[in-house]
């Protein structure tokens, strides 16, 4: 191996250990504490959330937004041919997202503001934490694209409920009849530019068209529907 390619070697390494390090520090400055919203209403969220927030929680608003990105659902069946053994498959998967990669550029509801909602399982109330600790889990929205799942590019850690004394006697009372209790963790931020819509297919049942947004997390908040 010549010096040349150990030094491309080198630095492509210390680039990225730098994003990771990166990516590290951004999930760790991100808030992970914070209080319980009750609400009775979806569109009661709108009142904590920044103004011009796009609400990804029903399968129309999910629609509305893949129309803007993307225009039409791709063409599952011809894409799938014959399942994960076709030897074309991989291949039409792979130009698939090149191709909506390429004619998503520029488009400006990648910039938009969206906030998506994972499933958190809450835990009983640990007085060291001061809080209730949060687990996340995703959500699978049925769309007439497909299936969708939000992912963030860094999930957030560290989730921790801050509770009053009403939000933590309804806790308490959650917790106490299922153990662990679910809320809804809603994460708002922006698709991540270079990979902003992955397509693929479900690993649970064949065929079915899968798509995943990438977004960068920049808030959290916690809600309990009543």
């Amino acid at each position: 191996m010549t010096d040349f390619t150990l030094r491309h070697i080198a630095l492509a390494t210390l680039c990225l250990g730098a994003l990771l390090s990166t990516l590290n520090v951004a999930a760790q400055d991100l808030n992970g504490r914070g209080p319980l919203h009750i609400v009775s209403d979806p569109a009661e969220i709108t009142a904590f959330l920044p103004p011009s927030t796009h609400l990804m929680l029903e399968p129309s608003s999910i629609e509305r937004f893949l129309d803007q990105l993307d225009e039409r659902p791709p063409d599952w069946k011809t894409v799938y041919g014959q399942g994960h053994h076709d030897p074309g498959h991989d291949d039409r998967l792979f130009a698939l997202n090149r191709e909506r990669d390429r004619r998503r550029e520029g488009n400006p509801a990648l910039s938009w503001l969206v906030a998506f909602a994972w499933i958190g399982e809450l835990s009983p109330f640990d007085p060291q934490l001061g809080g209730f600790p949060v687990a996340l889990g995703p959500k699978f929205i049925p769309t007439r694209w497909g299936v969708v799942r939000f992912k963030a590019e860094e999930p957030p850690g560290n989730l921790v409920v801050v509770a009053d004394e009403a939000s933590a006697g309804i806790l308490n009372a959650e917790s106490g009849r299922t153990l662990p209790a679910n809320i809804n963790v809603l994460m708002t931020g922006r698709l991540v530019p270079d990979e902003s819509l992955v397509y693929d297919f479900s690993h649970e049942e064949e065929g079915l068209g899968l798509i995943m947004p990438f977004v960068r997390v920049e808030q959290v908040h916690y809600v309990l529907m009543r």
